[in-house]
């Protein structure tokens, strides 16, 4: 049976050296690209689709939300298993929401890194323990779950973007989306989150390491 093919999206070169490294030792799966930016892996992925897509969430020109959803929107059939170096809690549920497979941090040992690999692959979800527990907690309603677990993603997407310190007619160009519909969305997400400006939502998300 042919490889399944994998395309790495990270902006760490050990990171990406070692994934690779990993993965070409194994029978059933290798690795048929790579990419240190988010425009750079789509403009390859675009002309040379992967079944499966490890992506970075933080990368340098684009939010790794924005490139999943492009992944999703161009290719459905692609897995993707997003890496990251920030805890699950942060990130995990909206990138799910977003079209993730799963979601497994950089930590990770090579057997549970391999694991997650083939169970996403294969078209199931991975989820750590801290991951599962949100999805349990946002679904029993649980008070003390994060209160962005409450986005959408286009929601989260935006609220990343505002918490940044782009303005709303920045945000619009990027998106390709109005002004009048950017702005509805950041109304919605202050409304959720009980805040009520965007020095607020960046507090928020530096304090939940949701950005740096």
């Amino acid at each position: 049976m042919p490889k399944a093919s994998i395309f790495i999206v990270d902006d760490h070169l050990v990171v990406c050296a070692g994934l690779k490294a990993l993965i070409n030792t194994q029978p059933d799966m290798q690795v048929t690209g790579e990419a240190n930016s988010g425009k750079r892996a789509l403009a390859v992925l675009r002309e040379q689709p992967a079944d499966m897509v490890l992506l970075d969430i933080n990368l340098g020109d684009m939010s790794g939300i924005d490139v999943l959803r492009d992944i999703k929107l161009r290719n459905p059939a692609t897995r993707v298993l997003v890496l990251s170096s920030y805890p699950e809690a942060q990130y995990g549920l909206n990138m799910l929401r977003a079209g993730a497979g799963g979601f497994i941090g950089k930590a990770a040992d090579s057997a549970e890194m391999l694991r997650a690999i083939r169970q996403v692959m294969r078209g199931g979800r991975y989820l750590g323990p801290a991951l599962a527990e949100q999805l349990v907690a946002s679904v029993d309603g649980d008070p003390d779950a994060p209160l962005h677990g409450r986005l959408s993603t286009r929601e989260f997407q935006i609220f990343c973007k505002l918490a940044q310190g782009d303005t709303v007619s920045a945000i619009a160009a990027k998106m390709f989306l109005s002004v009048k519909t950017v702005s509805t969305y950041r109304r919605r997400v202050l409304d959720k989150l009980s805040m009520k400006n965007n020095a607020d939502l960046t507090a928020y998300a530096i304090r939940n390491e949701l950005v740096h």
